[in-house]
């Protein structure tokens, strides 16, 4: 990505927003195309997205109905009054058994489909039993669910790293898909429809999480609050994370499953020493470890480099498939990351190197959540000598269950 002045104006805007300090539009419009844009989502839309501030919700609305009205036609004001009516939390009370198709948005990334999309897909099925249940995204996003059956894909690719005018490419296709009698629409605060901002269907058909704001300022999880979400809003109680990937031929039970992927954000990583070391550690278990090499490119390369200086294997393929592995291993280890919400949601032990956050509420919105032990090491990747300390005794605490 080219580092120009949109840079600068996206770190502009964003310390307006975290200030409360009006913004300049000409600030705005130099972030609200072409390249530039893709500062406007890396660095405006996490950074105030991250810190899980109820009023940044409002900030957020009004910053981003504007930029959405320069390439959609749409009239910034309206996407404003529509938005504070859908974010209201009402219950469901329709008849159940009339409704045929049932539609959750993919939150686009794959731990965020495994933390919170999972509880809504569930509290889908529980409540409309005659309906079909779809999940809007990717491909990756629903092999996740595939090997449970009922899960129908409505396949949506969402240029997540693209420029504004390629992201918003998904919103005629979903309005296409959701235009159907007879339906519900879940929207998980969805980039699908940034943030609930996009109009997609008729708004009494339209439940939306916005799990930015729910939950105020308490510190539940992001799976705790959805699960709150789809007992207030339908009825469900119960709901929790789960994920059901096609079953792996590959005989993998009691291995060590291990992730060093950060999602292009190295602020969520450590050392190459730190993680060779931790592969040499995870190795003196005497157990099976495999790494999976993520998404390819730098990532898989450091990874495979990591692993070969450790002596371990690495491991290629579809997340789902890794995710399978996850769900057969004895231990589970990384960086926040989809890997660790796969092993919280399986009850598989783990050791999460959680690092990067700007604030603690986000910690404490996406540690990982499930049954099984775990074990969370928080930091800075500049406090390597406590990490690795910790970190090291997470393992070996671990190893001897």
């Amino acid at each position: 990505m080219p580092s120009t002045g949109a840079e600068d104006a996206a770190r502009e805007l964003l310390e307006c927003a975290l200030s409360g300090r009006a913004w300049r539009e000409e600030t705005l419009a130099r972030v609200s195309e072409g390249e530039g844009s893709q500062w406007l989502f890396r660095i405006v839309a996490e950074g105030m997205a991250d810190r899980f501030e109820p009023r940044l919700c409002d900030v957020y609305a009004e910053m981003f109905a504007e930029v959405l009205a320069r390439h959609t036609g749409l009239h910034a004001l309206h996407l404003l009054e529509r938005y504070q009516r859908v974010r209201q939390v009402r219950r469901y009370d329709g008849d159940a058994h009339e409704v045929r198709d049932v539609f959750v948005l993919s939150r686009v990334t794959l731990g965020a489909d495994i933390a919170v999309t999972s509880e809504l897909l569930y509290a889908a099925r529980r409540k409309f039993p005659a309906a079909r249940i779809w999940l809007a995204g990717s491909r990756k996003s629903w092999e996740l669910f595939a090997g449970a059956g009922w899960v129908r894909h409505a396949e949506l690719e969402y240029g997540r790293s693209a420029e504004i005018e390629s992201r918003l490419k998904v919103w005629p296709r979903l309005r296409e898909l959701c235009a159907v009698e007879r339906s519900v629409v879940i929207d998980p605060d969805s980039r699908l429809t940034q943030l609930g901002l996009l109009p997609i269907c008729a708004e009494a058909e339209y439940y939306f999480f916005e799990s930015r704001g729910y939950g105020g300022e308490g510190t539940d999880t992001l799976g705790a609050l959805a699960s709150r979400w789809a007992e207030e809003v339908f009825g469900v109680a119960g709901a929790r994370a789960w994920m059901q990937p096609v079953e792996a031929e590959a005989e993998c039970t009691g291995e060590i499953a291990v992730s060093l992927g950060v999602g292009e954000n190295p602020a969520k990583r450590m050392s190459d020493a730190f993680e060779r070391d931790l592969l040499r550690l995870l190795a003196e278990t005497g157990r099976r470890v495999v790494v999976d090499e993520g998404a390819g490119g730098e990532e898989a390369a450091r990874v495979r480099g990591a692993a070969e200086a450790a002596g371990v294997e690495t491991w290629r393929g579809p997340f789902a498939e890794f995710a399978e592995r996850i769900r057969r291993s004895s231990l589970y280890a990384g960086y926040d990351s989809a890997g660790g919400h796969a092993a919280a949601s399986f009850g598989v032990p783990l050791v999460s190197i959680f690092l990067g956050y700007p604030c603690e509420r986000m910690f404490e919105r996406w540690k990982p959540d499930g049954r099984g032990p775990k074990a969370i090491v928080r930091g800075e990747p500049r406090d390597e000598e406590r990490i690795w300390r910790e970190t090291r005794e997470a393992v070996q605490a671990m190893a001897r269950r």
